[in-house]
């Protein structure tokens, strides 16, 4: 199976499972939605939050596909999509910690870039 392929599938579960889980018993007047933009390889988990007057949206996590690794731009989860990507046997030098300057990503044991 092609890897790339194998990857989009983890990040979209991982999402999928992340928003069932949280839908489950949510805040009031809270969603989690994903949203998968496979044409230009993003995938986001998007928290949606009715405020007082208007709604209110932020990324809980956002991942995107470049030059076949897979870049972490965002992660508000507590376990953390990076974790559970290892768990599933994604070796480190296909990940990028995206949301660190690259700097930081040198001290780390993913990949740089």
């Amino acid at each position: 199976m092609d890897k790339l392929k194998t990857y989009r599938d983890l990040v979209k579960n991982f999402m999928r499972e992340f928003a069932a889980w949280a839908n489950r018993t949510p805040p009031p007047n809270t969603e989690l939605l994903c949203v998968f933009d496979a044409e230009s390889d993003y995938y986001l988990l998007l928290n949606a939050q009715w405020g007082r007057y208007r709604c209110i949206q932020s990324a809980l996590v956002f991942v995107r596909f470049v030059n076949d690794k897979i870049y972490i731009e965002e992660d508000w989860t507590e376990e953390g999509i990076a974790n559970y990507l290892l768990d599933q046997g994604v070796p480190k030098q296909d990940i990028v910690l995206a949301f660190q300057p690259p700097e930081i990503r040198r001290l780390t044991e993913f990949a740089l870039a």
